[in-house]
């Protein structure tokens, strides 16, 4: 690959991911770029959906929200492109489009994977890796980051350190959230659970309805708080989930905005998900995080830190990929409403117990 002088990018623009989850998991490749060009402007261009998981980051400069409507939206996108005069585009999205906008720009170097019949549109195409179906996600998007750190420096620092997917937040939005809780009927100091029984892009990911009201109401019965989230795309979820439930969980699905979700997961003291969004944010805030996994592949797309558990019982079949399954759903229901309150117990009990460790290191300090 050719040298290019690393001083001549100023203005860097990255084309982001579309879905919460995979945002997240760009975040490891996100810190690398500000090591890899500490002084340059980086511009992250994403969707409004996952706008909130990037307010408070400090490893990019500027977030353009591109709110594509119809394939026309690309114009003025090309416009804003042009008008910021962006050096580098370092593109984590793989559809033809987001090629496409950089090279309607003008923008001199533009990186990324010659996926969707877009090569000529790079200036620095990269073939896919053949690891990606065996290694997680995050080693994607770094992938790019190292391709730019050789072509710059003929280095390879990033491959040396551990990635770094966790997320921050800061006080006044933690507060913002007890706020929120309070408002909606959360009691003060007793625990809370955010459950999310939904998924926007995939019902095969979805446990069923029935077994998170069980689920749900022997937590309520061992005297934790159940908050339920999503958004507006999962509402029919949340309410089915409730309509089969003994007790009243606390409804916030669909009432709240990507940021204040964040701050919901950052005050809970369990999150118990399926395979999307609040599984990635959950555990990147180092929140006790359980994940039920069914038809897709853990190894590249489970949340990438040691908070996070996951609970699978793959069958044949699995993982299938698919969106809809097609026989009898069987890689979630042989997930069991027991072993999930199990494991939510021992992982409430782990965070009860780390947090009285700290307590005590705190008042001995």
């Amino acid at each position: 690959m050719t040298r290019v002088d690393a001083e001549s990018f100023k203005r860097v623009v990255v084309r982001g991911t579309n879905w919460v989850g995979d945002s997240v998991m760009t975040v490891p490749a996100l810190r690398a770029l500000r090591r890899v060009l500490p002084s340059a402007s980086i511009t992250l261009a994403i969707r409004p959906s996952t706008k909130g998981i990037f307010s408070e980051a400090d490893f990019i400069d500027d977030v353009l929200v591109y709110d594509r409507q119809n394939v026309f939206s690309v114009l003025p996108q090309v416009r804003e492109w042009k008008r910021r005069e962006f050096d580098l585009a370092l593109l984590f999205q793989n559809a033809f489009e987001a090629a496409l906008i950089p090279f309607l720009a003008g923008v001199p170097v533009r990186l990324g994977y010659a996926t969707e019949s877009r090569q000529s549109l790079l200036t620095h195409p990269l073939a896919l890796p053949d690891w990606r179906s065996s290694r997680h996600e995050v080693f994607y998007y770094l992938y790019l980051v190292t391709a730019l750190e050789q072509m710059l420096f003929g280095t390879s620092g990033i491959c040396e350190s551990d990635p770094d997917a966790s997320l921050q937040i800061s006080e006044s939005k933690k507060t913002e959230a007890h706020e929120l809780l309070r408002a909606h009927g959360v009691r003060e100091g007793e625990p809370v659970v955010a459950i999310c029984p939904g998924s926007i892009n995939s019902r095969a990911k979805r446990w069923p309805a029935e077994a998170y009201a069980a689920l749900a109401d022997r937590l309520i019965e061992s005297e934790r708080q159940v908050v339920l989230i999503g958004s507006r795309d999962e509402i029919d979820v949340s309410q089915d989930m409730a309509s089969r439930m003994r007790h009243r969980p606390i409804v916030l699905t669909g009432k709240t905005t990507l940021d204040q979700i964040i701050g919901v997961l950052a005050t809970a003291d369990l999150i118990v998900t399926n395979d999307t969004g609040p599984a990635h944010i959950g555990s990147a805030l180092e929140r006790p995080t359980l994940v039920i996994f069914g038809p897709t592949n853990p190894l590249t797309t489970r949340p990438f830190s040691p908070e996070a558990e996951i609970l699978r019982h793959p069958p044949d079949c699995a993982p299938c990929m698919l969106r809809d399954c097609p026989i009898d759903h069987r890689c979630m229901t042989a997930i069991t409403v027991d072993e999930v309150f199990e494991h939510s117990q021992a992982l409430l009990k782990r965070a009860s117990f780390a947090k009285t460790v700290r307590s005590l290191c705190d008042s001995a300090a």
